[in-house]
């Protein structure tokens, strides 16, 4: 009877102590699983003097390029529109003859040595001078002397220094009057010749 005694409590013994064994097994496992993993650190290289003074320098740089490209295309943009203007002026000023003669005033020939020094700065351009008159007269003396309006105006052009395979002359007689009326006002400022700038 003593002995079975002894027995069941070495038995007890060893169950509770496998147990407490147990429990603190699995306390542990528990306690480091909830551990979080701590990822490495890594440490950035520090830059150095040299390397950051390198790195200013190229920021400034790409800011004043940038700079100069907003200044340029500001330039260009300047530019077409001066060219512009002085294309229309171009066009848009005529000369003017007295009536029933073909030649040049002094006023026509102001105004043509300022086309002269456009064209010749432009050597690509080609132009057509028209020649204009008022409406009296008969259909045919006015074609003829249209086209002697518009060649007394290709002649200045081409001595002043203007390539003569740069100009063509037309004549429209008064076929194409720019202002209407049946008055002097109106026939002087028809006695023209007319400037078109070839399209490009």
């Amino acid at each position: 009877m003593y002995r079975k005694l002894s027995r069941n409590l070495l038995f007890f013994v060893l169950v509770v102590s496998l147990s407490f064994f147990l429990n603190a097994c699995a306390k542990k496992v528990v306690q480091e699983e909830a551990l979080p993993m701590e990822e490495p650190q890594v440490s950035e290289p520090m830059e150095s003097e040299e390397e950051r003074a390198a790195r200013e320098a190229q920021l400034k740089e790409e800011e004043l390029r940038k700079q100069r490209e907003i200044e340029e295309a500001a330039l260009r943009e300047e530019a077409a529109r001066r060219e512009t203007k002085l294309r229309e002026a171009f066009e848009n000023v005529d000369i003017n003859f007295d009536f029933d003669q073909f030649f040049l005033r002094d006023d026509a020939r102001e105004i043509l040595a300022e086309k002269t020094s456009w064209l010749l700065e432009h050597a690509d351009v080609t132009i057509t001078v028209e020649g204009h008159c008022d409406e009296r007269g008969t259909t045919e003396y006015n074609m003829a002397l249209g086209e002697r309006r518009a060649n007394s105006a290709m002649k200045y052009l081409v001595n002043a220094g203007v390539r003569a395979d740069r100009i063509s002359t037309i004549s429209y007689g008064e076929e194409m009057p720019l202002y209407p009326g049946d008055n002097e006002e109106a026939w002087a400022k028809n006695r023209r010749a007319h400037f078109v700038i070839f399209p490009e």
